[in-house]
């Protein structure tokens, strides 16, 4: 059992570093990114909204695996993210791909992702200490 749950924190923690890499990436695409419209003005502009809604589809994804392998009671350890919303936004994403909404997405980049950056970080370390005493 010990072995199990020491192989769960391990994959919760690969899983975790996948989330900061995908939250880095949308930052550094969207950084000069100054409203959704640009986005829609051109066909490499539509080719980014669709990157930018794989990163927030794989970010989705991500946290679902943790919240599988550690338990949600792991992720509420910061209780200001809406992890449920976050794989909720996932699943429309993956499902309803002409459904997106471009405002909605750029909020996310624009106001969402540093928190979900720091609270991932923070979630890392502790990654880090459970996998050290287990």
């Amino acid at each position: 059992m010990e072995l199990e749950y020491s192989e769960n924190v391990r994959l919760a923690h690969e899983t975790l570093l996948n989330v900061k890499k995908s939250i880095l990436m949308l930052q550094e695409w969207n950084e000069e990114i100054m409203s959704p419209d640009e986005w829609l003005t051109s066909s490499l502009g539509m080719q980014r909204l669709a990157g930018n809604a794989m990163m927030v589809e794989v970010i989705g994804e991500e946290v679902k695996k943790v919240e599988k392998r550690l338990g949600m009671e792991f992720l509420n350890q910061r209780p200001e993210i809406p992890w449920r919303d976050i794989m909720g936004m996932r699943n429309h994403i993956a499902h309803g791909y002409f459904d997106i909404n471009e405002e909605y997405v750029f909020s996310v980049i624009k106001n969402d992702l540093a928190p979900l950056l720091e609270a991932v970080e923070y979630l890392l370390k502790i990654t880090d200490e459970l996998y050290l005493t287990v």
